[in-house]
């Protein structure tokens, strides 16, 4: 994740009135997938970021549950640099996570004994171009966006965030985006937030309690007017308009969130894994 994830003065947005939304109880979930991961490199080398493992499944597998525990099971991977890694993933879902028997021959046949949680997810790879910024890949997927709201994150990072709280929180505020403000170990730009608006940003934190962009957003689709292209950075420009509009809100977690920008967060996570103290584990 990046420092550019903190943004300016938010002040109150106007509510919608809320016959004018298209609202889903299965909102789409749009997930960035497709950097180069290059402060992972020992592990980029071979496989996108989201594929690094986190236990036995890809730490995007772990977003993707989580989302799912909430009843969000739409989701829109927006890939780039070897996203045919991640293809290959899902498409062979079923073979990789079942037991099963196969008979040989001209005619082969193949029976699947195990059955698993995520049979109805609806998993859409799109290819947005290694090169992509992250409002750029956001563009393209809009188009597969049908309802006027939809659920965005980053694929390297994982919570126990409320997901459906986050929503209700954004939909109170009447903003047109919501991020969820986290307190990690400082090492990227500081948030200062007042009653859930981003009211100032320093570029170094203090200390070890700032806020900052933990990703897990709440969007409406009207952010696509700010979208300009496949070099525009959602994070620099967008998000930094509808802030000085004051149409961004950010929503507070105190819980756990933890990103995977290097090989010490990675066996962090891995070891909580294992120990059986994932707190993002939710279902």
């Amino acid at each position: 994740m990046n420092a550019e994830r903190c943004y300016n003065t938010i002040r109150p947005a106007t509510p919608p009135h809320p016959r004018t939304r298209k609202y889903s109880s299965n909102m789409k979930v749009v997930i960035l997938c497709g950097g180069l991961g290059t402060r992972l490199k020992e592990e980029t080398e071979y496989r996108p970021k989201p594929m690094v493992p986190v236990g036995n499944r890809p730490i995007l597998w772990h977003i993707m549950k989580h989302y799912a525990t909430h009843g969000h099971k739409d989701f829109i991977l927006c890939l780039g640099y070897k996203g045919e890694v991640i293809k290959d993933y899902f498409l062979n879902y079923h073979w990789n996570t079942s037991d099963v028997t196969m008979k040989l021959g001209a005619q082969p046949e193949i029976t699947y004994h195990s059955r698993h949680d995520e049979e109805d997810w609806t998993v859409t790879l799109l290819d947005t171009g290694d090169k992509t910024m992250t409002g750029g890949r956001l563009k393209r997927a809009l188009k597969y966006v049908d309802d006027d709201e939809f659920l965005l994150t980053y694929g390297d990072g994982v919570s126990d965030v409320n997901i459906n709280d986050l929503i209700a929180f954004h939909r109170a505020k009447g903003a047109e985006g919501t991020l969820t403000a986290v307190r990690p170990v400082g090492r990227f730009g500081e948030l200062d937030l007042d009653n859930g608006k981003v009211a100032n940003f320093a570029e170094k934190p203090k200390d070890g309690h700032a806020s900052i962009n933990g990703g897990f957003f709440v969007l409406n689709k009207s952010i696509e007017q700010h979208l300009d292209g496949d070099s525009c950075v959602l994070e620099l420009g967008p998000l930094k308009r509808l802030s000085q509009a004051g149409k961004l809100a950010a929503y507070s977690h105190d819980g756990f969130w933890q990103c995977m920008d290097n090989i010490r967060e990675m066996e962090m996570l891995n070891e909580l894994w294992a120990t059986g103290k994932a707190p993002w584990k939710t279902w």
